[in-house]
């Protein structure tokens, strides 16, 4: 077998990696424009952001439901992934506990104005909100049983409450800006310590 031949069948492998990275980057890009401008923020300046034409967005993602969708699930995914990552290298559960709840509040402001987007599609929504919870509520347990095994935190805390209540803080904080919403949620995780 020549360079040349084994080299062509590495090729179709290289193109899904690249290809799925290149989903990946504007993927990404949609989110921070989403964070700053709404999901409503015209297609040319993801584009832009993405590095990529709007042809290359449209090819990928027909409408704009469905973009946003991927975002969606693209940031519950890597919020997802992030849990055990993170209780794995910080120095503490609760450390881990804390940035996590960090990047949960990160994918909640960038969820912003998906309910509008979708009006139209409330089954679409129904889908979204139950995968959510699918992936997230295992990952908040595990890391709240390990601040709790560790003596950290309290042993009676639910995450579908936790989750809950962070959402319900971070609600208005893009419409009002005096309110605090990561440092109300700051508070809320720092009280979740045992006493001593």
């Amino acid at each position: 077998m020549n360079d040349s031949d084994e080299g062509a069948g590495r090729a179709p492998q290289s193109k899904r990696k690249d290809a799925r990275r290149n989903k990946e980057t504007l993927l990404d890009a949609a989110a921070a424009v989403f964070v700053t401008s709404g999901v409503e923020a015209p297609v040319r300046d993801i584009a832009t952001k993405a590095g990529v034409g709007l042809g290359t967005i449209y090819r990928h993602f027909p409408t704009r439901a469905d973009l946003v969708i991927a975002v969606y699930r693209h940031q519950v995914d890597a919020c997802a992934e992030a849990g055990p990552t993170l209780l794995a290298s910080s120095p503490t559960p609760h450390a881990a506990l804390a940035q996590w709840v960090d990047l949960f509040v990160d994918f909640l402001v960038t969820k912003h104005g998906l309910a509008a987007a979708l009006q139209t599609d409330n089954a679409g929504f129904e889908t979204l909100h139950a995968y959510f919870l699918d992936r997230l509520l295992p990952v908040c347990t595990q890391l709240l049983d390990a601040a709790a095994a560790s003596g950290e935190i309290r042993a009676d805390l639910d995450a579908y409450q936790l989750m809950r209540g962070i959402g319900n803080l971070c609600i208005g904080a893009d419409s009002d800006t005096r309110y605090d919403a990561r440092r109300l949620v700051e508070l809320l995780v720092a009280g979740l310590r045992q006493p001593h």
